[in-house]
């Protein structure tokens, strides 16, 4: 019997897999009593967000540090072992000290994804090209990389726990014939003028990819960048500020087990307000850490007053710290185009009034690490 969210079709192997219904729900969406009240709550704080993004001095240095943090935690979520120190300290080396480089080069994947897919939507619309173009980007080289990057599923998979088969699966989502259906339905609601509100509209949009399940690898990572991609592509945020990871991370069995309810019994509802809570969490948190990184920029300046060694090239360095937290001598002498000994005495001025910490304890090939900054990033960024 078909339920509000799909039904369980038999399959040629003697088995079954959920096909979802087309979006929107039917019976429609109930929109009211605490949804109602969630929604606009949602919707404040995220336009108090965007709003927030026209009074940071330097709101695109914001943005790629949060992109580094949205991608290492959606690939924890996955049961990734990296850490945004190891992230850092492959920008800074190419990853030849690292021991976990191929858990680091999928963090690595996912912010090249992010950035390709927001340049993309500058100019053109949410699609299913698109969504290849970026599964082909997140699975490069990396775990997955022999199951068909950029292309939908050509055999059967199923979501459960490691090692388990089609048989004792938790969940097993639409056969490949029927994915490609429910993605051209999906990318035609997507474009649909049926429009519920945008953030209700999200919520049912990144459910409905989660269920279909459309890939063999790599479909949670995906489904988490596709939030972020269409608030933008909605207009809803000027700039991508709103990065669910950390709070779907937190609450990762619950995120599961809310989506698996709408599959069970139909009840998108208890989703759609989870979502909801999502949004405001994380919304309300990123503009904690802007205000803590707007107040430690100033600090910081004040401080390089104080001791007398504001030169440009020391305001300068600064700057550069947001962008890179970890660097060595060698690192700042090319960013700043400066002799070594220059950029020498640089890096030791800041580590004798405490802006920089030395990490390695050695002699040689020393790096220092931006610890204030790095820790108001941190927050949530332990691997599981």
């Amino acid at each position: 019997m078909k339920k509000r969210s799909g039904q369980c079709i038999s399959q040629m192997g003697r088995y079954k897999a959920f096909v979802p219904s087309e979006l929107p729900p039917k019976p429609p969406v109930k929109i009211e009593g605490e949804l109602k009240d969630l929604l606009k709550e949602a919707n404040l704080i995220l336009a108090r967000l965007d709003g927030f993004s026209y009074v940071i001095p330097n709101v695109d240095l914001f943005v790629s540090m949060y992109v580094k943090k949205e991608a290492l935690l959606s690939a924890q979520i996955e049961g990734t072992q990296a850490s945004l120190e190891n992230v850092f300290e492959f920008q800074s080396t190419d990853g030849q000290e690292l021991e976990n480089i191929s858990d680091v080069e999928e963090v690595v994947n996912y912010i090249k994804a992010l950035n390709y897919g927001i340049k993309k939507l500058e100019k053109f619309p949410m699609s299913l090209r698109l969504i290849k173009e970026l599964h082909a980007i997140l699975m490069q080289g990396v775990r997955g990389a022999e199951k068909t990057p950029g292309e939908f599923k050509k055999s059967q998979n199923w979501i459960g726990p490691a090692g388990c088969s089609l048989d004792t699966a938790t969940f097993v989502p639409p056969s490949p014939q029927d994915t490609i259906k429910a993605m051209g339905d999906l990318e035609n609601y997507m474009h649909s003028e049926y429009q519920l509100p945008k953030l209700v509209d999200c919520a049912l949009i990144h459910y409905q990819f989660e269920t279909i399940h459309p890939f063999l690898d790599g479909n949670g990572r995906l489904g988490r960048l596709l939030i972020t991609f269409y608030l933008s592509w909605k207009d809803l945020l000027e700039k991508p500020l709103l990065y669910m990871s950390y709070y779907l991370k937190k609450n990762r069995q619950e995120y599961y087990d809310r989506l698996g309810l709408v599959r069970k019994n139909g009840d998108y509802e208890q989703w759609i307000r989870f979502f909801l809570e999502g949004v405001i969490q994380t919304s309300r948190s990123a503009i904690d850490d802007a205000k803590k990184i707007l107040q430690l920029r100033e600090k910081d300046k004040n401080l390089l007053w104080e001791k007398d060694i504001s030169s440009r090239f020391a305001v300068a360095f600064l700057e550069k710290l947001f962008y890179m937290p970890y660097v060595t001598v060698k690192d700042v002498q090319q960013e700043l185009e400066i002799s070594y000994q220059t950029a020498s005495n640089l890096v030791k001025s800041f580590e004798d009034i405490g802006i920089l910490r030395e990490i390695t304890g050695k002699k040689r090939g020393k790096r220092f690490a931006y610890k204030n900054y790095l820790d108001i990033l941190a927050e949530g960024t332990k691997p599981l």
